[in-house]
This record gives structure tokens, sequence and C-alpha cells, in this order.
């Protein structure tokens, strides 16, 4: 009798699940990738080959689909099983879970402080390793830049903590300011470093300064394709728009902010900035005016604010954003304006918005309830 044929599948390997995850991670199907790493974690068991591996994966994941606590509960996990980070980074090692406990801390303050400082050491002791290599190659050479790159990164996490959670402590400025020195000696190719030494010297009331700092950063990227890796993530160019408005910078503002909103038309808070740069704007054009002219440029410039407040009012209502002094201040603008240019003409705003939002209404409340509609 011929021995039947085994009609069993073979199980996949935990490695191959792994990769499997991190393509879904990439596509967006988190909980596809959750599911796929839960079973290559359960596969290779406790002290396997891959467990390092799936639990820090595991650790990113349920922090993309926001459950906090999980997330922590992965890292910590890690954390035990490479307690200095100097595991190689193919397997799990590295700095990334404490940089990650440190974003989470439910206490943050000293907690996070503590936790960026392991991150921290861990990527010194990177870069040592590194460094004691002779005649290093291109490869390693780009290892090097990209670690030094998150260890400014790092310490102007830290140097961010010390500006408000602790910023109470009697030695925070001194902390800041040793913080953000280090920052510029070992990531001066960074603009987040700038931006964080910009922010530092803001809190100092030294503005000359921060708009040097600020200049510097920009002066990095701002002509780089969206795609190169130097051009700081969304956020952190929302941040910067921020803080160029503070230092009434304003046409380097409006240049980052038209680049947000080409990026993602979608952010509530680069058309407030940009509208409410823009406002700033036409207001110093008709104070400093000729009083003996009749020239009225801030006219047009607060035509263009208005249609950018226009759009971040629409999407507000839209998204249901929950940001209220936002929403309260575009209002604020967009009603000041009103009160010198006469309401907003019928569709002018229509050319700002995407097809898939005709239907869609923004109520301006004042004394008398206007309405605009597409």
């Amino acid at each position: 009798m011929a021995p039947s044929r085994s009609t069993g599948i073979k199980p996949r390997s935990p490695g191959s699940l792994l990769v499997d995850a991190e393509t879904q991670l990439q596509v967006g199907a988190v909980d596809e990738a959750i599911a796929l790493t839960t079973q290559a974690l359960e596969s290779t068991g406790s002290g396997g080959d891959h467990e390092l591996r799936a639990l820090n994966l595991l650790g990113i994941l349920h922090v993309e689909a926001g459950e906090i606590d999980e997330a922590r509960h992965f890292l910590e996990r890690a954390v035990k099983m490479d307690e200095d980070g100097m595991l190689h980074e193919r397997i799990g090692g590295g700095p990334e879970k404490f940089l990650l406990l440190a974003q989470l801390s439910p206490e943050g303050g000293q907690d996070s402080v503590r936790w960026y400082e392991r991150g921290a050491a861990t990527l010194r002791r990177q870069l040592q390793a590194l460094g004691d290599a002779t005649n290093a190659t291109r490869a390693q050479q780009a290892s090097i830049d990209e670690k030094q790159t998150r260890l400014g990164g790092v310490l102007c996490a830290v140097a961010e903590v010390y500006m408000t959670d602790l910023s109470w402590e009697q030695d925070a400025e001194q902390r800041c300011e040793s913080l953000v020195t280090e920052a510029m000696l070992i990531a001066p190719q960074s603009a987040e470093t700038w931006q964080t030494v910009a922010n530092v010297r803001i809190s100092q009331e030294r503005v000359h300064e921060a708009k040097e700092a600020l200049r510097r950063g920009l002066n990095l990227w701002q002509h780089l394709p969206p795609e190169d890796p130097a051009v700081p993530e969304f956020p952190t160019r929302v941040g910067l728009a921020r803080l160029l408005l503070e230092t009434e910078m304003l046409d380097e503002a409006l240049l980052v902010l038209e680049r947000l909103v080409s990026d993602d038309d979608q952010s509530v808070e680069a058309w407030y900035l940009g509208g409410w740069c823009l406002f700033i704007m036409g207001q110093n054009q008709r104070q400093h005016r000729d009083q003996n002219t009749t020239d009225d440029g801030w006219h047009a410039t607060w035509e263009t604010a208005r249609k950018w407040l226009a759009q971040c009012l629409k999407l507000y209502a839209r998204l249901e954003y929950e940001d209220e002094r936002l929403g309260e201040h575009a209002v604020e603008l967009f009603q000041d304006i009103n009160k010198e240019l006469g309401e907003m003409p019928q569709g002018e705003e229509d050319s700002w918005e995407d097809s898939d939002s005709q239907d869609d209404g923004l109520s301006v409340d004042d004394d008398n309830d206007e309405e605009m509609h597409d």
C-alpha cells in the first residue's frame, strides 16, 4: 500500500510572518499586522529568535492603533530582553523602545526624561562603536549621520520636556541650554535641532538669536523636494510655522504654510495658521501704508486670508476638529475681515475646496448669524 501524502499546510515561520506584518503596516492595515505579529510571537515562543522583534513591532502597532496601554505592555517586555538597547536592531534591539516609552509615559516629566536618557545612552554607545571603526565605509558613515541626527532629536525632546512639564524646576533653563548646546554640536545638520534652539531662545526673550536659528534650520531643507529625508515631518513643520509667526517672520511662515497645504490639504491647523499669517500681513500693510495714497493692497491680502480661513473652518466642521480655541480664533479673524471688506462673495471659496465638499456649509456666528454655502 502506497504511503498517503500529507495534505497539511506547512506552518509559516515567525520571520516570514513578521515580514508580512511590516508590509501590512506600511499599507495601513494595522489590525492585520497585529494579527500576524501576534501569531509570530506565539510561534517563536519565550526566548525564541524572533521574540524581541515581535514585541517591538507589537508595541509600534498598538501605538498606531491608539491602544497605548497595550503598546507600553509589549515595549516594557522588550526592554527586559534588551536593557541597554545594544542587541542588533535586526532582531529588535536598539533605542526605539526607550524613545517610544518616553513619549507614551502616563506620568511625563521625569519619567519621560529617564526613558529618553536610556535611548540617548544607547545611541551614544552605537556611535562609539561605529567611531571605533577605521576607514568607515559609505554605509557606516550614513549610519553615523543617521544616529547623530537621532541623538540630536532625543536631546531636543528632553529640552522640550524641561520647557513644559518640568519648567518649574530650578535648573530647567540651565538644563535646556546644556541640551541644545550638545544637540548643536552633534546634529547641526538637523532642522529639528535649530527649531528647538529657537524655541529655547524665545523662552529666554533672545528673539534675534531665535530668528537666526530658525533661518539656519530653514536653509537646510526649504529648497529640497518633498520626498527628501532632510525635510522635517509634517507636525514639526507646523510647529515651525508657529515659531515663525511668534517671531514675526511672516514671509518665511507663509512659504512654510503654502508647502504644508500642498502636502496635505486636509490640515485644519495649516489652513488656520496661513489665514492668521495673511491677516497679520494685511494689518501691517494697512498700518504702514502712505497716508497720502489710496493703496489698498491690504484688501487683497485679507481677501486671501479669508479664503484660507474659510477652508480652515469648513474642514474644522467636516472633520469635527476638537481644538475649540483654534476654531474660535479662526471665526474671530474671519468676522474681522468681513467687517472691513463686507461678506465673502458667493462661491469665492469654491476653488479652495475638493470636489467632495460641494454639500458642506460653514456657519459663522456673529451679531447677525451669517451662513456661507458653496
